[in-house]
């Protein structure tokens, strides 16, 4: 059983910077990608970025690129999405996602992972608040 657990939320000025955790456990395929989704007061969810376990292909949505950066430790199964001029914008329940598959052309691509919002698991989300 996969599982996933958010970490690093919490409120930050205007400006500021968070860094999201997500410790993933239980993959019985190689075949996975990990994501952090969000979803804002009244807006739907929205994927922000994902990154695959193969080769770290990563996608941005328009909205974080340049401000955000994702990046994965295989040794202790965690996703870190680093989060820098943060605008109030940006608040929202971040959500790590991960969609699986058995055999690797059954995988969605990041992009379509993260624009169709696409996952099979998914963590508890962590609060991101962005506020002066």
């Amino acid at each position: 059983q996969v599982q996933l657990a958010e970490s690093g939320g919490g409120l930050v000025q205007p400006g500021g910077s968070l860094r999201l955790s997500c410790a993933a456990s239980g993959f019985t395929s190689d075949y996975y990608n990990i994501g952090w989704f969000r979803q804002g007061p009244g807006k739907e969810r929205e994927g922000v970025s994902c990154i695959s376990a193969i080769g770290s292909t990563t996608y941005f949505a328009d909205s974080v690129k340049g401000r955000f950066t994702i990046s994965r430790d295989n040794a202790e199964n965690t996703v870190y999405l680093q989060m820098n001029d943060l605008k109030p914008e940006d608040t929202a329940v971040y959500i790590c996602a991960a969609v699986t598959a058995a055999k690797w052309w059954e995988l969605p691509t990041v992009q379509e992972m993260c624009m169709n919002t696409n996952a099979n698991y998914y963590g508890r989300g962590t609060q991101v608040t962005v506020s002066s």
